[in-house]
């Protein structure tokens, strides 16, 4: 996985669970703890999230991530960069699909070509339809 398609895929994660420990992202996104570590401090450094504290119980302190103005402008980037690739994928198998289909078409119609132009050397052979099949 690439790095920001890993950071998009972070700062997704973030946006609809800020509560989310780094194992618990590690685990969701299928990678190391220290990748993820590595990943969520990054997008720390560069300001997309910060890190603010809140009381689970009252002898405990935990984390939330949360997404910063500047980093919910990068997530839309990265979102339009990513869609705009995936249309670009899109448009090209769609033309390769096309042309695949229009090779299919002309072979087909080749081949039919040939067999009305070859004289039948079957004619002593039972058809498919004659047998009943």
């Amino acid at each position: 996985m690439i790095k920001q398609e890993l950071e998009y895929k972070v700062l997704r994660l973030l946006e609809r669970q800020p509560d989310l420990t780094q194992r618990q992202l590690s685990q969701k996104l299928g990678i190391s703890l220290g990748k993820t570590h590595y990943v969520v401090k990054s997008l720390v450094d560069v300001g997309w999230i910060k890190l603010g504290n809140f009381k689970r119980s009252k002898n405990k302190l935990g984390y939330m991530y949360l997404l910063t103005p500047q980093g919910i402008v990068e997530k839309t980037a990265i979102t339009a960069r990513f869609l705009a690739r995936k249309q670009r994928e899109y448009n090209a198998l769609k033309e390769e699909i096309r042309l695949l289909r229009q090779e299919l078409e002309r072979q087909c119609w080749d081949r039919n070509l040939n067999e009305l132009n070859e004289p039948s050397n079957h004619a002593d052979k039972p058809s498919v339809i004659e047998d009943g099949f």
